[in-house]
């Protein structure tokens, strides 16, 4: 039996990996988990899955939980997530902690050579030197990401021509432009074909999550980003392709739902059976691919030209996206002004070189306060 600590537990990821648990009972279990500060749904896992070991937010949330679990260890705070990591009897660790909130306690697990299974993939955009250094072994469980470590396997490295990661395009993949001023909050965060936690639906709205993705890709493949392509599926049942020297273009194919994914990471080299089932070929009709509009998605070139800077930009786009994020969330700014903001900080950013976990942790706050600067000053 699979031992896994669970960060991010009560997110949409948590609770997708709790399904794949639920659905294999003999084996995987839950060590240990990472549950932020939703007391109610962190007692019902423990109920059922019975962790030794729990996280939370906040020391009055640890109460909480504790006073209703008082068999289980509960601890809060970032050093207690870290703890949930490096339980003694974790065999894997599922990250997924949205946003740069999960990187230390990823970075810890991975220092401490422990396989991850990584859906936070900004741990991975703006530490990625550092995690490509440790060697440890990271499975995908970004849909995209997992695609394309599925059809690498069918071929050497040296053989491969290009990644194409697809995308949905977002709720406003055929909005007029002339109108994007306008977009609400609500209206930001109706995905048409994924079910999501709300910062990575506005990042899928802007397409920052495809700029992200190139970057994971890069660190986690070792492709070169002029060899990473991203086409518009707007179906979301192509994950990605991998096209090989000779021609060859290899797909994958999943319905739409994280729990494939997310299994294949904790079941990896084999494979089960899925609990929300198949894909009916015979049903789906023709698939469509298109090109990306830049004036429609002006982030995603933002995500290769920090590529391109190198070194700390990266983590600098990661945390200012966080930023200009929860300012739209909290209607401090239009959708179009997260690009801006984004292309704002960038401009400003003179990279230097990431040694230690401390010198992304200046990054992303040099970025956050430039962000916020941005914010104030231009919108």
């Amino acid at each position: 039996m699979k031992r896994l600590a669970l960060l991010g537990a009560t997110g949409s990821i948590g609770q997708s990996t709790l399904k794949v648990v639920r659905a294999h009972p003999y084996r995987f279990s839950i060590t240990s988990i990472a549950a932020g500060r939703n007391a109610e749904l962190a007692i019902s896992i423990i109920q059922e899955f019975h962790p030794s070991y729990v996280a939370m937010g906040d020391p009055e949330t640890a109460e909480r939980v504790k006073s209703s679990c008082p068999e289980v260890t509960v601890e809060s705070g970032p050093r207690a997530v870290e703890n949930a990591a490096l339980h003694n009897d974790v065999d894997l660790v599922v990250a997924a902690i949205v946003g740069e909130a999960g990187l230390r306690s990823t970075y810890a697990a991975a220092k401490a050579g422990r396989p991850i299974a990584l859906a936070n993939k900004e741990s991975l955009v703006m530490a990625g030197p550092l995690f490509t250094r440790l060697g440890v072994p990271l499975l995908p469980v970004d849909s995209e990401h997992a695609a394309l470590h599925q059809a690498l396997r069918s071929g050497k490295s040296s053989e491969v021509r290009r990644l194409v990661l697809t995308a949905s395009g977002g709720p406003f993949r055929t909005r007029a432009l002339d109108t994007f001023d306008s977009i609400t909050v609500d209206e930001a965060l109706a995905h048409p074909t994924w079910a999501m936690g709300p910062k990575i639906t506005i990042d899928s709205a802007t397409m920052v999550n495809k700029a992200l993705e190139v970057i994971e890709a890069h660190f986690l493949f070792g492709v070169e980003p002029e060899y990473i392509n991203v086409l518009i599926q707007p179906r979301s049942l192509v994950h990605a392709m991998v096209e090989f020297s000779d021609g060859t273009l290899l797909a994958q194919l999943s319905p739409n739902d994280m729990v494939y994914p997310i299994q294949y990471a904790l079941t990896y080299p084999e494979r089960l059976p899925t609990p929300p089932g198949y894909l009916d070929l015979s049903t789906l009709g023709s698939l469509e691919f298109l090109p990306p509009e830049p004036g429609r998605y002006p982030a995603l070139a933002l995500g290769y030209a920090a590529l391109k800077m190198g070194e700390s930009a990266p983590a600098v786009l990661s945390a200012a996206n966080e930023e200009a994020v929860d300012a739209f969330l909290h209607r401090r700014i239009s959708f179009p002004a997260i690009s801006r903001v984004l292309e704002g900080v960038l401009s400003r950013h003179e990279p230097f070189g990431l040694s230690t976990l401390d010198d992304v942790t200046r990054a992303a706050a040099w970025a956050r306060r430039t962000a916020r600067e941005e914010i104030e000053q231009k919108f």
